[in-house]
């Protein structure tokens, strides 16, 4: 069986994060006192940059798992393989971020079966250990070691919602898109773009987020904006670059695509 490799490194220069309040501050008392982070906010909104920034900011390195509905626990702790004709332990992420003293960041946390949110809980509470069933090891988390987890509120449903028994284990950091002034300054950093042309592109933003629950499930992201961005700076027009980056990717519904694009071509 194929054991992937998690994204595991040292960050060693600043990724750009602007902050919107005090989460910087928050994330390093909750380091500082060994408590479990829990990011809640919507898609592409930064928490995964966040996390980047901060990992540079405490200098530790960064593993970070996306998880998904196959995720099983042996994913996250490990699994002996057969390598060379030899059975060997390979650890997973959550294992090597526990060893090296990483942040571990797993994202999306709710898209993981329940049984393997289970194994997170001695992690996340005064224990800070992991108990490895198929060695035997008990594995006591160092200091440095901090365990952050991602959901999207909006996306939960009774089948997908994070448990009582899980979230009141952390210290919960609450993001939302970037006020418009804040946000316009971020697309113009991350994609070059004209000021002029980021305005537009955050107003069009605004104007899909309020059909949130009326036709989309989620309006344009931050993150889409910086693609739509970055596509007209490489010469694509704004109004194919708004369709293509932002529209297409908020709704297959066709009545409803074609109001995204009517909003997207009443601005470009």
């Amino acid at each position: 069986m194929h054991q992937s490799q998690p994204d595991s490194h040292l960050i060693e220069t600043e990724p750009f994060y602007a902050p919107q309040g005090q989460e910087i501050s928050l994330f390093e008392a909750a380091w500082v006192n060994q408590l479990p982070v829990l990011l809640k906010g919507p898609t592409g909104c930064g928490k995964t940059r966040f996390m980047e920034h901060m990992a540079w900011r405490l200098k530790r390195p960064l593993v970070t798992v996306s998880c998904h509905d196959d995720l099983t626990a042996s994913d996250l702790v490990g699994r002996y393989l057969i390598i060379g004709g030899e059975t060997r332990w390979i650890d997973g992420p959550l294992v090597q971020a526990i060893r090296t003293g990483a942040l571990c960041y797993l994202d999306e946390v709710v898209e993981a079966r329940k049984d393997t949110t289970v194994v997170i809980h001695p992690l996340a509470d005064d224990r800070r250990q992991l108990a490895m069933e198929k060695t035997g090891e008990l594995l006591s988390a160092p200091e440095e070691f901090c365990l952050a987890i991602s959901y999207n509120p909006g996306y939960q449903s009774v089948l997908k919602d994070l448990k009582q028994s899980t979230r009141q284990r952390f210290v919960a950091i609450d993001f939302d898109y970037p006020p418009p002034e804040l946000e316009r300054d971020i697309v113009v950093r991350e994609s070059g773009i004209d000021d002029e042309t980021a305005v537009l592109l955050v107003r069009y933003a605004g104007m899909t987020r309020n059909l949130k629950g009326n036709g989309l499930e989620e309006g344009a992201s931050t993150r889409l904006l910086v693609h739509a961005a970055k596509l007209m700076i490489s010469g694509v027009d704004p109004k194919t670059a708004c369709r293509s980056a932002i529209a297409e990717s908020l709704t297959d519904e066709p009545d409803m695509l074609v109001a995204v694009k009517e909003l997207g071509a009443s601005l470009f």
